[in-house]
């Protein structure tokens, strides 16, 4: 296997994923690991999840599971619409799929409910969508929303001293258990960066895909990265999806 690249969160820009995936040259070699929120902000929202299917049929790919995925999974299987998810996203996404067959949308559906909630490699490295709180790890957590909703995981890796060793006893013992982190869907942008950003030993590869940043994609072991083209560049008619 050549690379494990990670990528961060589509919302729905097709685009840019391609354009992405040429920048970085991916090829069949490479091991690709999608950090959640496939759905929800430009217009091809059905047409990622599509495009992926048919990745995961030539390639070795990991995918994790989003809140907006979360969301999605519950319209296409119980016809809910959350108003919160509508208002963030969901509309466009319920757009994207408008004319499709029932037995197309059946097989997306199976696709989103075999995601993983988190995953974790063979060399102790932790790929979840947004965090988690337990001291114990994902496995042991309460609440199993918070691995598409929790942000204090990255907040608190944000405000560690990087004076502090990892073998005092004031370092996070959260972050203790795995080698790297790798999250999304806390925007870098919130920081005022468009690139993946690293608090301690977790990144954050979301760079603001869903508003006005880029799609990225970084190598786990050079840490090298790539990214497309702003989505608002790549889809000038659109507004992306609005912050939450």
């Amino acid at each position: 296997m050549n690379r494990i690249l990670v990528i961060g969160d589509i919302h729905g820009g097709l685009k840019a994923l391609i354009q992405l995936f040429e920048r970085a040259e991916v090829s069949t070699d490479d091991q690709l690991i999608f950090l959640g929120d496939y759905v929800d902000g430009w217009s091809e929202s059905a047409q990622v999840i599509e495009y992926l299917m048919q990745l995961n049929d030539t390639h070795s790919c990991v995918f994790i599971k989003g809140n907006h995925d979360a969301w999605c999974i519950d319209w296409l299987s119980e016809g809910i619409v959350d108003k919160v998810w509508f208002a963030h996203g969901g509309k466009s996404t319920m757009e994207s799929y408008s004319g499709m067959h029932e037995s197309t949308k059946q097989k997306h559906l199976d696709f989103f409910e075999k995601m993983h909630d988190y995953y974790v490699d063979e060399q102790a490295n932790l790929f979840i969508h947004a965090g988690f709180s337990s001291m114990h790890g994902p496995e042991k957590e309460r609440y199993s929303s918070n691995y598409s909703w929790d942000r204090t995981l990255w907040e608190m890796a944000l405000t560690v001293d990087s004076k502090i060793e990892k073998d005092s006893l004031r370092y996070p013992k959260r972050l203790l258990l795995y080698h790297e982190i790798y999250i999304g869907h806390t925007p870098t942008l919130y920081y005022g960066f468009d690139v993946p950003m690293q608090g301690c030993n977790v990144w954050n590869i979301d760079t603001g895909a869903a508003f006005t940043g880029k799609l990225s994609c970084l190598d786990l072991q050079t840490k090298n990265f790539w990214q497309s083209d702003s989505l608002p560049s790549l889809y000038p008619n659109e507004k992306g999806r609005n912050k939450n």
